[in-house]
């Protein structure tokens, strides 16, 4: 998979030098390139901003660079890339869009500030916008970022495919308690089953535990989830203690 990125602050990408995503740009299953987008300009400021039409705080950055550095990117690489553009206007990431975006050979990722992007350019040139919540950030670096990170991972033999069946959002579940050594800190104990070896019995205790801390900290996705009967038995069991401790 191929991730081009378009911003005036590359250096903001500094992450995906480390860790998971290195180890898979240097394996060679991901290409991650980063473009100035002062580099399209014209003008001996290589100016990206300009005042609003209509009045208005803030500046607005123009459609010219935009257009001449997503129609050169598209150029350089075979397929020309599905455009995204991180924006609080942008329809909420999901883990569900993460694995459907994680399907296609090239992304072209932009990455706005100031007071936004000429309409133009969201009209013309991007095929979906993306949110990663409901705050505003000073940039779209931030939010690209998570949405490379969150994308490059799901690629084949970036990470072992038995890690990912059960994080939380993929079953529409939070993810329950992890532990490891010691057994004991500072009074604080690894529950019993963890220790028990009876696999059956961890899984039920992991798939509960999650159940509980969805219930507990984000109800909504329950409605997603696919629920037996006695998972809808033990929920119903919990008390409003019991949920929110």
């Amino acid at each position: 998979m191929r991730i081009d990125i378009i911003t005036i602050f590359p250096e903001m990408f500094a992450p995906i030098h480390h860790s998971i995503i290195r180890r898979a740009t240097d394996a060679g299953r991901l290409e991650i390139v980063l473009h100035q987008l002062r580099d399209y300009t014209h003008d001996r400021h290589r100016t990206v901003d300009d005042v609003p039409y209509g009045g208005g705080a803030g500046m607005v950055m123009k459609v010219e660079p935009f257009f001449a550095a997503v129609r050169a990117v598209q150029q350089m690489a075979s397929p020309r890339g599905h455009v995204i553009m991180t924006s609080p206007s942008g329809v909420r990431l999901t883990q569900q869009h993460v694995e459907r975006l994680g399907g296609y050979p090239r992304l072209i990722v932009i990455c706005g500030h100031y007071e936004g992007i000429d309409q133009r350019v969201c009209d013309a040139l991007v095929d979906e916008e993306f949110s990663i919540g409901d705050f505003v950030l000073t940039g779209g670096e931030i939010p690209a970022l998570a949405l490379v990170d969150a994308v490059s991972r799901l690629q084949p033999g970036v990470i072992d495919e038995a890690s990912l069946v059960h994080e939380s959002f993929v079953t529409s579940l939070l993810e329950g308690p992890q532990y490891t050594r010691p057994r004991e800190f500072e009074g604080m104990e690894v529950p019993a089953v963890l220790l028990s070896g009876h696999h059956a019995e961890i899984a039920r205790w992991r798939h509960r535990e999650a159940l509980r801390r969805t219930v507990e900290r984000r109800p909504d996705l329950l409605a997603e989830a696919e629920l037996n009967s006695d998972d809808r038995r033990y929920l119903s069991s919990l008390s409003p203690e019991e949920a929110t401790t």
